[in-house]
């Protein structure tokens, strides 16, 4: 409950950046905020001469500045203690410390008023600090001593005083503690003056500090001073389930919250009639069951065997009694809740924010659509790669169609200087169709145009998309390079590559036609082939 600038260390309002003077004492609990400090006291006024000064946790007390010490929030100052002197640092200067204690019934006239004496020295403030870190390992001695001599009660918390010539317990107990012989040991153990308070549950969740349900700090140690009784009859008036886990708070007692809004709740329900409101019906006496504040509404069911309940607006409940009170008798509830119109509300849920399943819903929407996506845009990719001429070609059975793709050509040089002039053109069968035209160049080589003329007559498909395959040759990754190392012994060496081109043809005639071609025998990687170089395009040259 600060201004997000400040930070403490042992109590003190180190590394603030306004000096301690940020006006809302943001370093402490129950901090008020000084909505004076900017404004000027009229002509004539003298200016209030009390401080409020806070110490350990939420002790806070009221202090008379008698000598006109200018002091601002965040000072450290040394004031009169009981016995010697305490420190502690300015919260609240001005005409608000006069509001302040009006609130608590404290007398700034009287004569037992405290003073303050300075401001604390370097020396004031390494003792206080001192005796602070001391606490701690009070407090779990105290505990142990306390647990041994079997006393019902617990030490709380631990504060010493500034000049530390006191330190002061304080415990919480269910009833009445003798710790006569307690208050010697403490004095024989820490060797100062010993002062025992007690202090209520609420009390001390007030000084301990905490987070409550709500997920904010508690109210008791940030701006709530006084305690008032809560009773669990504020609980039914809210309609709350009297659940003693959920209605608790960290100091075991009823929430303070369930007190703040118990006055709207009792303004809203003098509409409504009496929660003990029956009424008479065909079938049997009714009774009230529960009550919708928000909503006006009331559920009713029948007294004898009556599980289900039914839904009725404040103004049909009223028609009800009304009819009761004359001696008639009502429909049955279920036939009344049918004739009940539920009143839609004005606003639509149009993003769905009201429905707890939203984000599973838009999880599974994304993956309907992702299904739905996938075959379309396969589709479309296949036919934007099909010319408009294969429409009205002969449909090709899948098996050919795989055995055409599994098979891979003799020569790949050949191959290559093929699809160059004709792109994306496939035989049908292509080991038949190289083992022909490979005959036939040895006899005669045909012209490139009178053979694309005849692929193109036997209606071969065009523009299908090639499969990509493992280049057997290790040239073949490098077709530019082949191509110029062959390009200038092309001429003579043209004749010996026929010759050998219809060798080979010769002996595997037989092999092809008498069964279909392997596709694992092109695949052998230790199979060695020859280099037989690009077909020339024209043998008489």
């Amino acid at each position: 409950m600060g201004c997000g600038s400040c930070g403490t260390s042992n109590g003190l309002p180190k590394g603030c950046n306004n000096n301690g003077a940020c006006g809302t004492d943001g370093c402490g609990k129950l901090s008020v905020f000084d909505w004076l400090s900017n404004m000027q006291l009229p002509n004539g006024q003298e200016k209030f001469n009390f401080v409020e000064v806070r110490f350990k946790n939420d002790r806070k007390f009221y202090y008379k500045n008698e000598n006109n010490i200018s002091l601002n929030i965040g000072d450290v100052i040394a004031v009169e203690g009981s016995p010697g002197h305490d420190i502690g640092v300015v919260t609240l200067t001005g005409e608000l410390v006069r509001i302040q204690m009006k609130k608590k019934n404290l007398s700034w006239t009287a004569e037992d008023v405290k003073k303050v004496y300075r401001k604390a020295n370097q020396k004031d403030i390494e003792t206080w600090q001192e005796f602070r870190d001391r606490e701690k390992q009070t407090m779990v001695d105290s505990r142990i001593m306390a647990k041994n001599l079997n006393l019902e009660m617990k030490i709380s918390d631990v504060e010493y005083q500034g000049d530390g010539a006191k330190v002061t317990f304080y415990y919480t107990a269910e009833g009445r503690v003798d710790f006569r012989q307690l208050i010697k040991d403490y004095a024989g153990k820490f060797g100062v003056r010993i002062e025992m308070k007690q202090i209520g549950y609420r009390q001390e969740a007030a000084k301990v500090g905490g987070i409550g349900s709500c997920g904010r700090e508690l109210c008791c140690s940030t701006w709530l001073t006084d305690f008032r009784s809560v009773s669990t009859a504020a609980a039914r008036y809210q309609q709350l389930s009297i659940n003693s886990q959920k209605l608790a708070g960290q100091c075991g007692k009823l929430k303070c919250c369930l007190n703040f809004e118990l006055d709207s709740y009792l303004d809203a329900l003098n509409a409504f009639p009496s929660m003990e409101s029956r009424f008479e019906t065909e079938k049997g006496w009714t009774h009230c069951v529960k009550v919708d504040v928000f909503k006006r509404e009331m559920w009713f069911a029948y007294e004898k065997g009556g599980i289900v309940w039914y839904k009725f607006s404040v103004d049909d409940i009223q028609e009800f009694l009304a009819m009761s009170a004359k001696g008639k008798k009502t429909e049955p509830l279920e036939d009344l809740a049918k004739n009940v119109e539920e009143a839609k509300p004005d606003f639509s849920d149009v993003i769905g924010e009201d429905s707890l399943e939203r984000f599973e819903r838009k999880e599974k929407q994304n993956r309907k659509r992702k299904k739905i996506k996938k075959p379309n845009l396969d589709k479309a990719n296949a036919n934007n790669t099909r010319p408009q001429q294969a429409k009205n070609k002969p449909q090709v059975d899948d098996k050919n169609i795989q055995n055409k793709s599994e098979v891979k050509p003799n020569n790949p040089n050949q191959n290559k200087k093929n699809n160059q002039n004709k792109p994306n053109r496939k035989p049908n069968n292509p080991n038949q169709n190289k083992q022909q035209d490979q005959v036939k160049d040895s006899q005669k080589v045909p012209n490139q145009e009178q053979s694309q003329g005849q692929e193109n007559k036997q209606g071969k498909p065009r523009n299908r998309p090639q499969q990509k395959r493992k280049p057997n040759n290790p040239n073949q990754n490098n077709p530019n390079q082949n191509n110029k190392n062959s390009q200038p012994n092309q001429k003579p060496n043209q004749q010996n590559n026929v010759n050998a081109e219809a060798k080979t043809n010769n002996s595997g005639e037989n092999k092809n036609n008498s069964s279909q071609p392997n596709p694992n025998k092109s695949k052998n990687p230790n199979k060695k082939r020859f280099n037989r170089g690009p077909k020339p395009d024209n043998t008489q040259d």
